[in-house]
């Protein structure tokens, strides 16, 4: 009797080890590196071929005339030629500078007042019950609204630039914190308090942590409200002494009706948008899946 319990607890354990092992084999990382082939199969050729093909299209509309006015649709070249003569002119780096500048500052100062808006709305339950919906609805408010009110307010100058991004872009960036938390799950917090981490403690160790999928979310809402609204605060406000950010020089090309300019001011603008996704939140949002599990490091 006492061989056979021996040998069931034996093999019970070595069938424990087993998973144990089977679990730990699923859960690791492969640290290989990539083959360039694999990489460039599936992460560069798609979008490569996306714009060849956007290109053509383009082309194609130009060279078989089914639209014949170069004032409504220039050819890529002549685009290309504006660009190529707003480099050598010097003028290029200055448009990206100049609204790339507002736009990240705009969203660094939209950061610090959003993030401690959100934890209190989403902590204190008569504030969330006062302003809650106020955020809702300024999230949803367009962000050219807040342009005429802030230039009779601040006058044509850059703190009018950087009202209508914070106008824009607080709502987002408090509302996807809000949302994080909401998702946080109880046992969470009560195994933080277990652990005597209250308050700001819990705060900072229990509730951002865990929110961090949704405040990412909300980061990356926030950017997007900041850039556009940046764009509209350019686009309607000209000034000489703002200088001649992408916004302005869309109204420029406008304006002058050179639909050239205007494509290139269109381009320049998504550009822009594009690599601050691919350079800032995207490896954020790659990062905060992989430390949850949620994405394997290939």
């Amino acid at each position: 009797m006492a061989s056979t319990e021996s040998t069931t607890v034996a093999k019970d354990g070595s069938d424990l080890a087993g998973l144990e092992a089977g679990l730990d084999a699923l859960e690791t990382r492969q640290t290989g590196r990539t083959p360039f082939r694999q990489t460039f199969t599936e992460k560069i050729l798609p979008p490569v071929l996306a714009v060849a093909l956007v290109l053509a299209v383009w082309q194609a509309l130009v060279s078989f005339k089914v639209v014949d006015d170069p004032t409504k649709l220039p050819a890529p070249s002549a685009v290309w030629d504006v660009v190529e003569t707003a480099w050598l002119q010097g003028e290029l780096l200055g448009y990206i500078w100049t609204s790339v500048s507002r736009g990240l500052l705009g969203f660094c100062l939209a950061l610090v007042i959003g993030t401690p808006l959100g934890l209190i709305v989403a902590r204190v339950k008569f504030i969330r019950a006062a302003i809650g919906p106020i955020l809702s609805g300024l999230q949803s408010l367009p962000s050219v609204a807040w342009v005429p009110p802030a230039v009779i307010w601040l006058g044509l100058n850059n703190s009018m630039m950087y009202a209508v991004i914070l106008l824009g872009a607080v709502p987002s960036i408090a509302n996807g914190l809000v949302s994080g938390v909401d998702q946080v799950p109880p046992l969470f917090l009560r195994a933080g308090r277990t652990l005597g981490a209250t308050g700001l403690k819990g705060t900072w160790h229990i509730v951002l942590p865990a929110a961090l999928p949704g405040y990412v979310a909300g980061l990356k809402q926030g950017w997007a409200f900041s850039w556009r609204s940046l764009m509209a605060a350019e686009i309607i406000a000209s000034f000489p002494d703002l200088g001649v950010g992408l916004g302005q020089l869309l109204e420029n090309g406008r304006n002058a009706s050179d639909m050239a300019m205007v494509f290139e001011a269109i381009l320049l603008i998504l550009i822009v948008g594009i690599a601050i996704d691919l350079l800032i939140f995207s490896p954020l949002e790659r990062w905060v899946l992989r430390s949850r599990g949620l994405l394997v490091k290939s």
